[in-house]
């Protein structure tokens, strides 16, 4: 079997032939893979898990358990969802560890964890500005914390890494119309504690002050030919 000489090859290489070449030992393709997967199967455990620590934890168990059984991958699903049920499977025996008898399908009466949202920040963004998006992330990952587990579990599955609505159900063992149910539940949920927690943060949106104040003062005096 060739090996994967560079990243870039590796990058390009479908999941199929990347499973066949770190079943050899690949680096590079157990590599690739990791960087093709890692946000997901984190932000899966994240969900399940709601901490840093025990997510990573579970996804680098999932990892060496996938790689040491690669074996076992028979492509009858994808490698990501075959990767995602294996972190799934870490998480929960975590979770089960920390809460004895802490059954994941009664999530609905349950108000711990959660996951984390990247907030997509531009470049060269002034400071005022950073810090209003950096509140609202604060409060977009707090309300997806205090959801119910299953929602919050489906939520990540179907709105973050976009999974179909017939994957997140086989995945999470659920029937279709569950994954629509607790889908349109956990929307809900999250628009209204978003809104409670963002109110006062909408009061400082579009913020001119700092750098970009002074800025435009000095641009304006010197324009009027006024100086101190």
């Amino acid at each position: 079997m060739k090996s994967l000489k560079n990243s870039s090859e590796a990058a390009e290489a479908s999941d199929t032939s990347l499973a066949e070449r770190a079943l050899g030992r690949d680096a590079e393709a157990i590599r690739t893979i990791m960087r093709r997967y890692n946000r997901r199967l984190y932000r899966m455990a994240r969900s399940i898990l709601g901490n840093d620590t025990e997510a990573e934890d579970a996804v680098q168990n999932a990892y060496l358990k996938a790689f040491r059984g690669l074996g076992e991958f028979r492509a009858e699903a994808s490698l990501g969802t075959w990767l995602t049920r294996i972190v799934i499977n870490e998480a929960l025996a975590i979770a089960r560890n920390r809460k004895p008898g802490l059954e994941w399908s009664d999530g609905e009466q349950a108000l711990s964890g959660g996951t984390v949202i990247p907030f997509p920040t531009a470049t060269n963004v002034d400071p005022e500005r950073a810090m209003a998006q950096s509140q609202i992330q604060v409060a977009v990952e707090r309300a997806i914390d205090e959801l119910p587990d299953a929602f919050r579990t489906v939520l990540v599955a179907r709105v973050l890494e976009g999974m179909s609505l017939e994957e997140t159900a086989d995945l999470l063992h659920l029937r279709v119309e569950t994954v629509k149910t607790r889908l349109h539940r956990a929307r809900r949920l999250l628009r209204d504690a978003v809104e409670r927690q963002i109110g006062p943060i909408l009061l400082d949106a579009f913020p001119f002050a700092g750098r970009r104040c002074d800025r435009m003062t000095e641009t304006v005096l010197s324009r009027l030919g006024i100086s101190d």
